[in-house]
């Protein structure tokens, strides 16, 4: 039976290589914080619109996404999740 791993030699395949799945990582981690926020929500008993669930499925910030998990916790409307701190 062969090895499915091969080495990496060419200038190219060293600078390429990886890099897709790396950038799978990074979409997973973003689409499992939207995930966590309306989790959340939901198992509060806050309604979210159709456009805050896009709103929210559509952000690409992991730091953001992040601190709408923890506010999403105490906030009582979706309204205070996106609302700026003072």
């Amino acid at each position: 039976m062969e090895s499915t791993t091969w080495p990496v030699y060419s200038p190219f395949a060293k600078e390429h290589f990886g890099k897709g799945r790396e950038e799978g990582l990074a979409e997973g981690r973003v689409e499992g914080e939207a995930r966590a926020v309306l989790a959340v929500l939901e198992a509060r008993g806050i309604a979210i619109s159709d456009s805050e669930r896009a709103f929210i499925k559509a952000c690409t910030d992991l730091v953001l996404l992040d601190e709408w998990v923890r506010r999403a916790a105490t906030v009582p409307t979706t309204a205070d999740l996106f609302a700026e701190e003072s």
